[in-house]
């Protein structure tokens, strides 16, 4: 009876263990298996502060420490391998800032680099949009003498009604190359003093064309101008071609004086600085022109070109087509001569050639300067009151 007690005991003590056993397991910590699951969905939405993203996120390019790293170990836990992957990504975003220029200025820096740029710097604007004009000018005394000996000081400029903004360049011309057009009417008009007028222009162009640096050409108009000598510095061909010119037919000197300008003069290879200018002998008296007057005057001012014009009226007073070529004369910073007997022609040949040697040069900046293709006027004003200064009166600005 007591061993079925004591048996009966033991086997109660054992369920009893055995109950205690199956709830002690579930307060047990879950299996680590599980813990490495869950670990890798929570780390990158709530974990700020991975250890390893500080150096990743200092890294610079071109840097080797990090490039020479050796790979995580395949040892490595698996809770480790999110953490990697994660900031990996950073360094790639960050190149474009690493690249952009460090200049206050984003651009600026490219484009004073890019051919035919302009920079934004206003300074650098203006020098590169300067505009200035040059101007050759006569200055004489109140008898008509050449004053050749004055400075910059002496002068004051009004450009388009206003003063200029500086003179950059001045100095005496004596020597500058030449490029002369004669131009010689031979129309029936003026057939009983052509050979004289012939001579004169021939030894003109003797004196004044020295070989290898000026230059001329002869041109002939009656109702068509004619081109028998172009621009050399030969004066033998020069001659020639004085000497093939032929009278006859009607007068067209407003075509003549347009087209050498146009097609002659503004056309010639320039290699520096010269003087253009045009000796026009005529009578005035236009009847076959399709350009007018004032067509021609600005043509020869777009070209620059200085024009003498020699009357070969002998009439003993001055005509209508005299007044003609004195505006011709004056419009372009030029001289109108009126020798009213056949031999003075030569004294104005002669007084020319002083002139082109006796001239001085400037170039002067304008104020308010606008390239809108609008004629803008020219005066040169001499401190001394009793000199008279002779220029163009005015010149076309380029247009954009």
């Amino acid at each position: 009876m007591r061993f079925r007690f004591f048996s009966l005991l033991a086997v109660c003590s054992l369920v009893a263990a055995l109950a205690g056993g199956q709830n002690s397991n579930k307060e047990l910590p879950s299996a680590p298996s599980a813990t490495v699951q869950s670990a890798p969905a929570k780390q990158p939405a709530n974990d700020s502060k991975p250890a390893p993203q500080k150096p990743i996120q200092e890294l610079k390019p071109g840097d080797s420490s990090q490039q020479n790293t050796p790979p995580p170990s395949d040892k490595a836990t698996p809770s480790a391998q999110p953490e990697s992957t994660a900031p990996a990504s950073k360094p790639a975003a960050s190149k474009p800032t690493q690249a952009a220029p460090p200049s206050s200025a984003p651009g600026t820096p490219q484009l004073e680099n890019m051919p035919g740029a302009i920079p934004d710097d206003p300074a650098s604007l203006i020098v590169r949009n300067v505009n200035e004009v040059r101007a050759i000018f006569t200055v004489t005394d109140k008898h008509g003498r050449y004053i050749k000996d004055l400075k910059e000081g002496d002068f004051r400029v009004i450009d388009d009604r206003k003063p200029a903004v500086r003179i950059s360049s001045f100095h005496p011309e004596t020597n500058l190359p030449l490029q002369v057009a004669l131009l010689i009417d031979a129309s029936n008009s003026i057939r009983d003093r052509f050979k004289f007028e012939q001579e004169a222009a021939i030894e003109f162009l003797n004196s004044i064309i020295k070989p290898r640096y000026d230059e001329a050409t002869t041109i002939g108009f009656d109702s068509t101008p004619d081109v028998t000598q172009d621009f050399t510095d030969n004066t033998e061909l020069l001659s020639k071609g004085v000497r093939a010119l032929k009278a006859g037919g009607g007068t067209a000197m407003y075509d003549a004086l347009y087209s050498t300008c146009r097609d002659h003069l503004m056309k010639e290879t320039q290699t520096g600085p010269v003087r253009r200018a045009i000796i026009l002998l005529s009578d005035g008296d236009d009847n076959s022109s399709h350009v007018t007057r004032e067509e021609a005057i600005e043509m020869a001012q777009r070209a620059e070109v200085i024009v003498y014009t020699i009357s070969t009226n002998i009439t003993g007073s001055k005509t209508k087509s005299d007044k003609v070529l004195e505006r011709i004369a004056e419009a372009t910073g030029g001289r109108a001569f009126f020798p009213f007997q056949i031999r003075d022609v030569t004294d104005a040949f002669a007084s020319i050639q002083d002139e082109l040697r006796s001239q001085y040069a400037m170039t002067y900046r304008p104020a308010d300067f606008v390239s809108d293709g609008h004629f803008r006027t020219i005066e040169i004003i001499a401190q001394q009151k009793s000199f008279h200064v002779r220029t163009r009166k005015g010149y076309f600005a380029p247009k954009r």
